[in-house]
């Protein structure tokens, strides 16, 4: 009899047991909410891209497979407000935001990270289309005849060069004084013994000013007269 009374008593605990069990999923059943909606491709069939896509929520906490037409649903997603993504190796796809009310209302709008404050309202069961093909590979640099140019070191050879071919040149056609002047110039950084100018002197020499000009071409009239 006590054996008896005993399997009774686990008997009852146990059907107590499923009964509350089963109400919580009740609960939780009725406080979760499914969302729908339908996925394109321009130009291509749903059959051709949908065996590799996959639609997620809120950061694949919760997800969903897509039917023969491209449509979706996912089940179980309580009150609250999810993002809406279709994850897949071909193509990129809009993503979307959604608002689940607790009375079930579900509102759409466009994601927007940069300005959260922005609502652009879409349509509800949602519409996605694909945006782009995803590109895994960069493309290869090609060779250009400006980057060859623009080298440091092709730049500097060319200065030297310039200088090396048009100054002479200049210089000779330029006037005696100004030839005299970059001589002394010249002839200061040959010896290296002798103290060197400074700087603001030697640019002095080089670039002689309007003035400094002036009065040269004045004292070489008075020399002619």
């Amino acid at each position: 009899m006590e054996i008896e009374q005993l399997y009774w008593v686990v008997f009852v605990l146990f059907l107590h047991i499923s009964k509350v069990i089963c109400d919580q999923e009740d609960d939780v059943h009725a406080t979760s909410f499914m969302l729908e909606g339908k996925a394109t491709v321009q130009g291509v069939r749903p059959q051709d891209w949908i065996k590799n896509a996959k639609i997620s929520v809120d950061g694949h906490a919760y997800s969903g497979y897509f039917r023969s037409d491209g449509s979706f649903e996912v089940h179980g997603i309580p009150t609250g407000s999810y993002i809406v993504e279709i994850a897949s190796p071909d193509y990129i796809f809009e993503s979307a935001r959604v608002d689940i009310t607790s009375k079930g209302k579900v509102r759409a709008r466009k994601t927007n990270f940069l300005q959260a404050s922005s609502v652009v309202q879409l349509q509800y069961p949602l519409r996605l289309k694909s945006k782009m093909k995803p590109n895994y590979f960069q493309k290869r640099e090609t060779w250009r005849v400006t980057d060859f140019l623009m080298n440091p070191m092709i730049i500097m050879m060319l200065v030297t060069c310039f200088l090396v071919v048009l100054l002479p040149k200049m210089v000779n056609n330029a006037d005696p004084e100004t030839q005299k002047e970059m001589q002394q110039s010249m002839n200061m950084f040959s010896n290296p013994g002798k103290d060197l100018p400074e700087i603001s002197e030697f640019f002095t020499w080089m670039f002689p000013n309007d003035k400094k000009k002036a009065v040269a071409a004045k004292s070489k009239s008075q020399k002619r007269r």
